[in-house]
């Protein structure tokens, strides 16, 4: 019970950091100028509840892995259990992850609208930081510096398509009045950047199963669950590709029809990648071998 309490942590804190960072993402640089404040003030509701869930769920998973390395759920609720973590590898760098997604929490409470370059330079380096823990951080040295760092890459490029999407269906619908242009113009660099993301994702996924098993097939629990999750990951490209290029050129000759299938496809995507953590979060509590 209490590692399924875990698995349910690491999904609900790995969605919001990434949903944070899509925000920030949109409204701190691929939106111009003059659709920024639109953007901030749409998503200032939804970054406050991914903050604040973020900001308590680092604190409930230092509490429960403490449970998991002592005796159980009375351990949860002790503090000394929670310095002995503290003193761990994993407790020194899950403490700054903590710090980190309080301190976002704070500076976005204090200047919602004003804060979002800022916003996506902590949630950066909080991915960066969830590349040091679990199978990643197996190694030792420089090739444990370099997987770390793979990581971190796949992480991010995860959460720039991942945590893009919903801005991305605002934007679509944006763009049937008045912001039309500067909502094409945010969704055609999401387009662009979207597509490195992509490729990204892909590239170290590749290396990080490589790292982590020795092969990218493995005859294990572990590497079931990788295909799967890799499955999932395929549907995503499938349709971000029909999307890019199929529906977008549709959209100027039957823009009212397209349009209704691009925002149920990119939904879909969200659902996809929604299964696609729950996975990562299930089997990244498994040996790999």
């Amino acid at each position: 019970m209490l590692a399924s309490f875990w698995v349910a942590l690491r999904f609900i804190h790995f969605a919001t950091v990434m949903v944070a960072f899509g925000g920030a993402l949109y409204s701190g640089w691929w939106a111009p100028d003059r659709l920024r404040p639109l953007l901030a003030r749409r998503f200032q509701h939804v970054m406050r509840i991914a903050l604040a869930v973020s900001a308590v769920s680092t604190a409930l998973m230092l509490m429960v892995q403490g449970g998991l390395m002592a005796g159980g759920w009375p351990d949860v609720l002790l503090p000394d259990v929670w310095f002995g973590v503290m003193g761990t590898r994993f407790g020194n760098l899950w403490l700054w992850q903590i710090v980190l997604a309080w301190l976002s929490l704070i500076i976005f409470l204090l200047r919602p609208e004003r804060s979002m370059r800022l916003m996506l330079f902590l949630l950066g380096f909080q991915l960066i930081l969830l590349a040091g823990v679990g199978h990643a951080a197996m190694r030792e040295g420089l090739p444990g510096v370099l997987q770390r760092l793979n990581h971190a890459v796949h992480l991010i490029c995860a959460s720039a398509w991942f945590g893009g999407l919903l801005p991305f269906i605002y934007c679509l619908r944006l763009a049937r009045g008045r912001w039309r242009q500067p909502a094409i113009d945010t969704m055609m660099r999401f387009s662009r950047y979207g597509h490195l993301a992509v490729a990204g994702v892909i590239f170290t996924g590749i290396i990080n199963a490589w790292l982590i098993q020795g092969t990218l097939i493995s005859d294990s629990a572990y590497g079931d669950m990788l295909l799967a999750k890799c499955a999932l990951v395929a549907l995503m490209v499938v349709i971000a590709l029909v999307n890019r290029y199929v529906l977008v050129p549709r959209l100027s000759t039957n823009g009212e029809q397209a349009q209704q299938w691009f925002i149920r496809t990119t939904q879909a995507e969200v659902v996809l990648g929604a299964l696609v953590l729950l996975a990562v979060s299930l089997f990244a509590t498994w040996e790999p071998f």
